[in-house]
Parts: structure tokens; C-alpha cells; sequence
């Protein structure tokens, strides 16, 4: 979705479906030029549809932006399960979190690395909006995957498991900002480092 620019299809491929287009078309937008400073012309453009195939697709913008959250979400996950795959063991599972968005960060962005989509996004709507509510969930799944993995390093301390959760949690969020502000992901690499050593520490 966010990985690359999108590429013509070959000769005598079917294009995608105008959904995952407008989608693609979007989250390239969100993320490069912001919630707020990108339109739907901008977005029905870019993904070569007519500005009726986005009301026939989502109810508003504000659909739009909700699936690209969730799209968001779905991506990072796809990444973390894969790093889970790879992982050995409880702390290989925390580390596969950070691992996960790393891999994030290593995406070809059009504009470079400007940090985590979806709290950019969260910056730019309104207290109580549904998309913030999404960001949140995202945020909150994360810090339990990582108290669930932290829980079985400390199997009978569940009150310590959750604080050391909640910590690796604000590390990799401090990290991520950093490294949106710097361009790179060489924060989430010091990060990783970091909890690493906390966790032999445990």
C-alpha cells in the first residue's frame, strides 16, 4: 500500500479495483502532504478515477481517512507477524515489535520517512474523532502484544510485566518520533538495542 509509488499495470493486466486505487492514492497523499492539505480531486488524480468513484467507494473523506487508518494498522501487523515468525522466544517477541517498525520505516516513502502515519494523522483531527479512536486502539494493541510477550518472561509478576510493557511501549513511541523528525530509523535501531538490555535485565 505505502511502500512504493503505484506502477502501470502490464499489458493486458486488469487494473485494481477503483477502491484499492483511491486506497493506494490516499495513503500516499495522507502520509506525504498530510490529512488536512490533501483533497479529494488530489486523491481521485492520483488514482485515476472519477471523483464519483470515491463517493461510490467511501461516504466521505472522512471514510477515506478511517480506511486508510485501518489500512495502516493491517500493514504493521502484517510486518509484525512476520518478525514473529522469525523470533525466537518471549524476547524475540518484544523485539519483534521493534523489528516491525523498523521495517516500517525502511518503506521507499515519497517525501522520506516523516514517522508513524497513523499519530501523524491523529495530530491533524479533532479530540473525539472516530479516526483518533482508531489511532488509539492501534497504540493500545501494541503495548499489549508486548505485555503478552514481556508476561511470559515474567510469568509471576503480571503487575511488573505490565510496567516494563508500558515502558518498552513509551521507548519505541519516543523513538519513532525522533526518527520522523530525523528522516531515518536509526532511532528504532538504538531503541531496539535498548530494550534489548532491559530485557536481559529482567
Amino acid at each position: 500500500m505505502s511502500k512504493t509509488d503505484a506502477v502501470a499495470p502490464e499489458p493486458g493486466r486488469r487494473r485494481r479495483p477503483a477502491r484499492e486505487r483511491l486506497l493506494a492514492a490516499a495513503s500516499r497523499r495522507f502520509y506525504a502532504d498530510g490529512v488536512a492539505a490533501t483533497g479529494i480531486d488530489t486523491i481521485t488524480a492520483e488514482a485515476g478515477v472519477a471523483k464519483m468513484s470515491l463517493y461510490n467507494n467511501f461516504s466521505s473523506k472522512a471514510d477515506l481517512v478511517i480506511a486508510y487508518l485501518d489500512a495502516r494498522h493491517e500493514e504493521w501487523l502484517g510486518l509484525y507477524r512476520q518478525r514473529l515468525a522469525e523470533a525466537e522466544g518471549a524476547r524475540g517477541g518484544v523485539l519483534a515489535v521493534f523489528d516491525a517498525y523498523a521495517d516500517h520505516a525502511a518503506f521507499a516513502y515519497e517525501h522520506g520517512f516523516r514517522g508513524c502515519g497513523l499519530l501523524n494523522a491523529a495530530a491533524e483531527l479533532p479530540a473525539g474523532d472516530e479516526g483518533r479512536l482508531v489511532v488509539r486502539r492501534h497504540k493500545e494493541e501494541v503495548e499489549s502484544l508486548l505485555a503478552e510477550h514481556v508476561e511470559d518472561l515474567l510469568p509471576d509478576q503480571p503487575e511488573r510485566a505490565r510496567a516494563v510493557a508500558e515502558h518498552l511501549a513509551f521507548l519505541l513511541e519516543g523513538a519513532m518520533a525522533r526518527a520522523g523528525l530525523e528522516g531515518a530509523g536509526t532511532r528504532l535501531e538504538h531503541a531496539r538495542t535498548i530494550a534489548a538490555d532491559l530485557l536481559d535485565r529482567l
